[in-house]
């Protein structure tokens, strides 16, 4: 496990606070949220059956549906290096969940105290104790792989910009729908490929509350941006423009198809099964070439196509000068609603989502 990284830093925001002593509550919508919020609370101690043994050494992940066992240098490992390397690089992905978490917890708290509406601060503060829940429950699985990985520069990156931003709306659009949607794809997915019982349980209650958080930002993002100046319209949109875009650089652009930017957590994982950086890269563009970035396997989710782009643009957060610089980035913008509405309507991404895709 790396050692040379902070374990604690601080940030400056310039977010106000907002004081709402009107405590009727006028949107059926966000009180039905809430309520479904308080309803479906879990307890990571008592709810998960910890006893499950976990060995890190062997696949907690179906290799065959992300790639990985098609990447040739793998492929060339031995026993003992190619255990190693599934141990570590499970834990560096599952160290990302860890501290994504703790980012939307924060984040979940910034917009308590920020949004304007008593029913907006009693269902973010309903998502802080779900936030909660996760870095604790994730954390208590990583504890048995006894091995945390950095957060990765894309990520920590992109959630600082949302904290630092200087509007609740911001910070809803850069974690409740565009991190969250990255998020509530890449768990949806995770727990399809599991090959875990304990991590497959965990993710389905994980899924279950983040499913509620994007519906949360796509209902109220949507009220807020309508009531807003075009000037104010436009800054918000520009801002999501730029939280998409430097997502999509990270990724290789927003299909995947591209390059990655290095994450020195993976290359660390690399070092670990000596295996160098630059070789692993070169093996996995010739894997890309032979095939390795085809069509994800039914009923996986695109968060980039199936929940971020439909949702920015179904709460106006797409305006018609930013759809222009979308194009002139390669991104395209993405309007089937079907997948992230299938989610809003049963709560979980998994009811129809095979039909939808």
């Amino acid at each position: 496990m790396p050692t040379n990284w902070t374990t604690a830093e601080i940030l400056k925001t310039p977010m106000e606070i907002c004081w709402q002593f009107d405590y009727a509550i006028d949107k059926a919508k966000l009180k039905n949220l809430y309520e479904k919020s308080k309803q479906l609370q879990w307890d990571a101690e008592q709810d998960l059956d910890w006893s499950i043994a976990i060995d890190p050494s062997k696949p907690l992940v179906d290799e065959a549906r992300n790639g990985v066992d098609q990447i040739p240098i793998l492929q060339k490992l031995s026993k003992s290096q190619r255990e190693t390397f599934t141990a570590h690089s499970t834990a560096h992905l599952l160290s990302q969940f860890l501290h994504g978490e703790q980012g939307a917890l924060m984040t979940a708290a910034a917009l308590t105290h920020a949004v304007p509406d008593y029913e907006g601060k009693l269902y973010a503060a309903s998502q802080t104790m779900d936030e909660a829940r996760h870095v604790e429950a994730y954390e208590k699985y990583i504890r048995k792989l006894a091995m945390v990985y950095p957060m990765a520069p894309w990520l920590r990156e992109t959630i600082d910009i949302t904290l630092k931003s200087d509007h609740w709306v911001k910070i809803a659009i850069g974690m409740n729908m565009i991190v969250e949607g990255l998020a509530l794809a890449a768990f949806h997915n995770m727990r399809r490929a599991t090959t875990c019982d304990l991590l497959r349980s965990l993710t389905e209650l994980v899924l279950r509350d983040e499913a509620r958080h994007v519906a949360f930002a796509n209902l109220y993002v949507k009220d807020a941006i309508d009531e807003m100046h075009p000037d104010d319209r436009e800054d918000k949109a520009q801002f999501a423009f730029e939280i998409v875009k430097r997502m999509s650089d990270s990724f290789g652009g927003a299909d995947g198809r591209g390059a990655q930017l290095p994450d020195p957590g993976f290359f660390a994982v690399l070092e670990t099964v000596e295996i160098e950086p630059e070789d692993f890269i070169q093996s996995a563009i010739e894997a890309g070439e032979a095939g390795l970035h085809a069509d994800a396997p039914p009923g996986e989710i695109h968060s980039f196509k199936d929940l971020m782009m439909p949702g920015l643009v179904r709460v106006g957060a797409v305006t018609s000068r930013t759809r222009e610089l979308y194009e002139a980035e390669g991104i395209p913008v993405w309007e089937d609603l079907s997948v992230l509405e299938s989610m809003e309507e049963s709560g979980s991404v998994e009811t129809n989502v095979a039909e939808a895709n």
